[in-house]
Parts: C-alpha cells; structure tokens; sequence
C-alpha cells in the first residue's frame, strides 16, 4: 500500500518539485496550497496530484484537512512541511503583522502539520517529516529578521521533536536550501543576483530538483537511521 504523503505549499517552486519527485518514488501525494486556485488547478493537471487549499499557519483548518486526507486515504505518514512566504524588510519598518504571519506560516506550520499527524505516525510506528529551513537561518540575512528567525525555528524544532519521534520509528530532519532558481530568487535584481551566484562555490543557483532529490533521500523506508539532521544544500555556499 503506498504510503500518504503531505507536501505544504506543494504546488509550486521548490514545493511542486517535491511532489513531484515523492509520487514517482511511489507516494500517494497531497499537495496544500494557500491562494493561487489557477497554478493549483494546472498543477494537478499536469501531474494528477489532489491539491487541497487550506492555511498551513492556521490550526483549525490544518485539523479539518489532516482529517479529511485521513478518511479519503489514509493516515499521513511522510509530511514535508515546506510552506513559507516572505515579508521582508529592516527590523525598525517590520510591522507586528509582518512579523506574526511569516512565523506563523513558515514555522507555526511546522506545529500545527506535525501535531496532527504524529498519533498516526506513532501508531502506523511508522514516519518521515521534513521540516525545509533555509540557509538564511543558519547565517542569517540583512532584512529578514522574521524570515530567519523562523527558519532558524525549524531547525530547532527539528532536532527536538527528533528526539520524542525516535523510538516510535519516526525520522524527523530538515533540509536547508541555498538560493535556488524559483520564481522569487527570480525577481531578485541581476546585479544582486550576479553577487548572489558568485557566493556560491559550485557557481550556480540550485535547481528545484535538487532539494527533492534530498526529500526523497530522507523520506525513504530505509532512512531509517537518520534522523535530527539538516541536510545542507546549497552548492557550498554556507558550510554548518
């Protein structure tokens, strides 16, 4: 039986990828999206993945989901919590909205997703979760006080809730991408973006496919001795 898997803002950029690469690895694959009903509705079109509109950050509505997916096919036993947005600017202009809806989206998602899939992965004594953090939280980045806040969340989140998942048989890591070439690294200005790429030592910007390359990686039936790690990658870039 293929097992379910849940990938949040998985219906685009490094997301779609993601769920992409997990239903050829043979999962059945849900897909969450927060807005954007079109690029959803051509998602599911051209890779016949169900995608489900519900706000990651918000509780209640992760609960109906998770209960939904959970009577139509099964309980959840791999979660890729991947959902983030930005709102970025210096700390003396950021609002408190700016502040609460990135860690609310970027790391109460974690929560909320984690929270209510882990009975059924405990009781399946089967799971895999991938929290995707983000290089900014490890090093950090000028305007992004709330993005990196977050992030840098995740990966603590992460090695923590390691711990409680272990001995029911459930991994639970995190990847932390560099600058990768989706649609927001794309409207970055060239001349930045030239800046950006010379960072990098492998002199280029990643790709979507190498990000789920590694979900796939940690999300497998046999990664099962891995767990409270952050995959770093990012061409070199930053070495954590």
């Amino acid at each position: 039986m293929s097992r379910i898997a849940l990938v949040t803002g998985g219906t685009r950029g490094i997301g779609a990828e993601i769920s992409k690469e997990l239903k050829a690895a043979g999962r059945t694959v849900v897909a969450n999206y927060a807005s954007n009903d079109a690029a959803a509705a051509a998602f599911t079109a051209e890779t016949g993945i169900k995608a489900m509109k519900f706000d990651a950050g918000d509780f209640a509505a992760c609960e109906a989901a998770v209960k939904q997916i959970t009577e139509e096919l099964g309980p959840i036993t791999v979660l890729v919590n991947n959902a983030g947005i930005t709102r970025d600017t210096t700390l003396t202009r950021m609002t408190r909205t700016m502040w609460d809806d990135v860690i609310d989206t970027n790391l109460g998602s974690c929560f909320n997703l984690c929270r209510l899939t882990f009975d059924g992965m405990k009781n399946e004594k089967f799971g895999r979760i991938v929290n995707i953090g983000s290089i900014n939280g490890q090093a950090g980045q000028y305007g992004q006080v709330n993005y990196a806040a977050a992030k840098s969340g995740i990966h603590g989140f992460t090695k923590a809730l390691a711990q409680e998942g272990a001995r029911f048989h459930i991994t639970v890591n995190a990847i932390a991408p560099g600058y990768v070439d989706t649609e927001m690294v794309r409207a970055v200005p060239p001349d930045v973006l030239q800046k950006i790429v010379a960072k990098i030592p492998m002199g280029r910007l990643g790709h979507a496919e190498d990000i789920a390359r590694g979900v796939v990686f940690l999300t497998a039936d046999a990664a099962d001795f891995i767990t409270g790690s952050t995959l770093s990658i990012n061409g070199g870039q930053h070495m954590y």
